[in-house]
């Protein structure tokens, strides 16, 4: 790739917007100053445009293996390039369940063949495989995810001495999807009871309800201060789960910490009407009450992440009645245009959005030499353009499954460029064909 000279930018990054030049050299960031010059770079000027690192997500469901027809590594991939996010890490939900040190070096080779982002894989927890958690190497992977209520795939981790077991012997990152199976159950025999298997879609915050979540969320961060586990709850859905978490010390000496996700930032339980089946995520979305207390907290740091929970199903899949209808939907390419969206309304700024996309993720899950704009960092960067509309539509959507809970949304910003370790991979809507993705590393003692 030789020298590549990024002039003008608008530079976003550790809590400051600094105008300055970018001097990439292969695959890092060899030089940041105020004026750069270098007669054997090539040169992009990107006057007026932000350039952000790229975004982390650190939890996508891909697919791959055996759920392709919804979505492959190689094609959520290219979408989460278009959408600036530049480094990914995929759930164990597949088929097979990435439960086996066997499975998860499996998918790290398929990521190494099709990816066009940098890759990591949680390793899924079960109630059956405490030893091979016990075996993994502390930088084989991004970290262990538990499924404490059930969701795709069926991954639930119920024997409670079983996980007691696990918190105590994994240092690395357990990340957990908590929702309590049992008060689930209870409230989908009800509405069953009441409507059949047909549902009415509006039900669901009901059935996957504030109580389920709590009570799940709250055992968890009471077995991680108990165990001293290293905890971070995904795609927390309350706000009164967000009173679990703390604010008064830094990031990286939180033992206990959790993140919210783009659908429950933006859409609440009045959108069920308009958006039916294609907003059903587990959790579920809430009340505009909730969405506003989640916003709360992720100004106040009491959330420390915003993630995707890309999971993309069919629209046949989709259209579905309620009891046969999965939850998830794709999200990869449009969160940062959502993101960007907030920030024009006036609810988050740039090195907020930043901060928990890209620095958060970084620190939280110790990724080696990215999730910032420095000097010796890998040259993952992101440049948009805040003033530049465009409609999401069919003939723009990069994910495999082809639709978007976003379409017919007119987004004021637009992502130009995508650089992933110093080779542009995205291009004003032109991907390269080229694949330059590497396994993330982690700095780990």
């Amino acid at each position: 790739m030789g020298r590549q000279l990024i002039k003008n930018a608008l530079m976003v990054n550790e809590n400051n917007i600094i105008e300055g030049d970018i001097l990439l050299e292969d695959d890092r960031i060899l030089q940041i100053d105020r004026e750069i010059s270098d007669p054997l770079a090539s040169v992009l000027d990107v006057s007026g445009k932000y350039v952000l690192p790229g975004l982390i997500d650190d939890q996508v469901h891909f697919r791959e293996p055996g759920l392709t027809h919804k979505g492959d590594i190689a094609s959520e991939s290219r979408a989460a390039v278009a959408g600036g996010i530049t480094s990914f890490m995929e759930q164990p939900n597949t088929l097979p369940q990435t439960t086996t040190i066997e499975r998860l070096e499996e998918k790290f080779a398929l990521a190494n063949n099709k990816a066009f982002a940098n890759y990591s894989f949680l390793f899924g927890g079960a109630n059956d495989n405490l030893e091979e958690i016990k075996r993994l190497d502390k930088h084989a992977c991004s970290g262990v995810k538990l499924f404490l209520g059930s969701s795709t795939g069926n991954m639930l981790v119920d024997d409670e001495a079983v996980l007691e077991q696990i918190f105590l012997n994994t240092e690395m990152v357990i990340s957990a999807h908590c929702e309590d199976e049992g008060t689930i159950k209870r409230n989908l025999e009800t509405y069953r009871a009441q409507y059949g298997e047909d549902i009415p879609i509006d039900c669901h915050p009901k059935i996957r309800s504030e109580e389920a979540c709590y009570l799940s969320s709250s055992k968890a961060v009471e077995l991680a201060k108990s165990t001293g586990a290293r905890l971070h709850v995904f795609h927390l859905s309350t706000g009164k789960e967000t009173h679990l978490f703390q604010n008064d010390i830094p990031l990286e000496q939180k033992k206990i910490t959790a993140e919210v996700c783009i659908h429950h930032l933006w859409f609440s339980d009045a959108d069920y009407a308009s958006k039916g089946n294609l907003i059903k995520w587990n959790p579920a979305v809430k009340t505009a009450a909730d969405r506003d207390q989640l916003w709360e907290a992720l100004l106040d740091d009491r959330l420390d992440v915003i993630a995707t929970d890309h999971a993309p199903h069919t629209l046949m899949e989709k259209n579905q009645i309620y009891t046969k209808c999965p939850s998830g939907g794709p999200l990869v390419q449009h969160a940062l245009p959502a993101l960007l969206e907030k920030h024009h309304q006036g609810m988050i700024s740039l090195e907020k959005i930043v901060q928990k996309m890209c620095h958060n993720p970084a620190i939280l899950f110790q990724i080696n030499k990215r999730g910032y704009i420095r000097e010796g960092y890998y040259a993952d960067l992101v440049v948009v353009d805040l003033s530049s509309p465009w409609e999401v539509s069919k003939n723009n959507i990069a994910y495999k499954c082809g639709w978007s809970p976003f379409e017919g949304t007119t987004f004021s910003s637009k992502i130009t460029h995508t650089f992933v370790n110093g080779h542009l991979a995205y291009d004003n809507g032109l991907f390269s064909e080229k694949r330059n993705a590497k396994r993330l590393t982690f700095d780990r003692s």
